[in-house]
């Protein structure tokens, strides 16, 4: 199988969803600047997902790069982190409208932890069929503190939003700024 078709099918599915959550946004309606102050939760939330998206598509990309092989298990595993993913309008467009409350905002930490442990499983998926020599497996082996702190944070945020919301938030802003430096360990067997 070629992985080419993997990675050109991730890359549409992922801009659909980055358009479906702009679309989402609505244009408020007046001219004053006044008219876009209940929107700011909408736009925060929407700013945290694209982050989120494009933190996913560029490390799916740089894991990607280093497999050499697809086979249909992979398939499935990259379909099942992009089913998360593809919720992610969803959850972003229900957290942002009712600006933060704790359930939308519980709902959206289940699917960032959801896609989180979709790709580690398609990062094993890749590794199996590549095999524990190959460029992916080396790539991922040793210090991981960000893969394992990340679920961490996740379920942290599910629970502590239930009690004070910013704190929750703050949380997923903390992930997604660890994130935003792709994984060096992935990089390093690309350039290679």
């Amino acid at each position: 199988m070629e992985k080419g078709r993997l990675e050109a099918f991730s890359d549409a599915v992922i801009a659909i969803i980055i358009t479906i959550m702009v679309l989402e946004m609505k244009v408020p309606h007046g001219e004053e600047w006044s008219v876009l102050l209940p929107l700011i939760p909408v736009f925060v939330s929407y700013v945290l997902s694209f982050v989120y998206l494009g933190i996913y598509w560029n490390n799916h990309h740089h894991m990607l790069k280093a497999a050499r092989r697809v086979d249909g298990a992979v398939l499935w595993a990259n379909m099942h982190l992009l089913f998360w993913l593809s919720l992610l309008p969803f959850v972003t467009g229900w957290m942002g409208e009712n600006h933060f409350a704790p359930i939308p905002t519980a709902l959206y930490g289940v699917d960032l932890l959801a896609a989180a442990i979709a790709y580690y499983i398609l990062q094993r998926t890749l590794i199996a069929v590549n095999g524990k020599d190959s460029p992916i497996a080396v790539a991922i082996r040793g210090h991981d503190l960000k893969g394992k702190i990340s679920p961490i944070l996740y379920l942290a945020a599910i629970v502590v939003t239930f009690f004070y919301e910013p704190l929750a938030l703050a949380l997923f802003i903390i992930v997604a700024a660890m994130w935003l430096i792709p994984d060096r360990r992935m990089e390093r067997v690309v350039d290679e």
